[in-house]
């Protein structure tokens, strides 16, 4: 496989994951971003946790989405993520929900 072909197998999977998207962010009431991964879901726990001096979260998501292209199966029925690093909680509107029209 060519390095061309890599990047045109990239970029179809890339779109179709996007359409995978706009078909399915109706359904889910958050938007989850960390350091690795973008998460639609519908219940989300954040904590935030001590060890040995250090911080981390402890994300618990349930009936989720995983944006990566790479994964078979991108539905989870519970995702749990340890991250030191930031995470975005933000929760969707109605309006915000609404897929652009083709």
């Amino acid at each position: 496989m060519s390095a061309e072909d890599l990047e045109k197998y990239e970029t179809e999977m890339e779109l179709t994951l996007y359409r995978e998207y706009r078909d399915v962010v109706g359904i889910f009431k958050y938007v989850v971003e960390t350091d690795r991964r973008f998460y639609l879901c519908n219940q989300v726990d954040v904590k935030a946790r001590t060890e040995a001096g250090d911080v981390f979260f402890e994300v618990s998501m349930s009936d989720a989405w995983v944006w990566d292209m790479y994964r078979p199966a991108r539905f989870a029925k519970n995702v749990k993520v340890l991250t030191f690093k930031d995470v975005n909680v933000e929760e969707l509107s109605p309006t915000e929900i609404d897929p652009p029209k083709s």
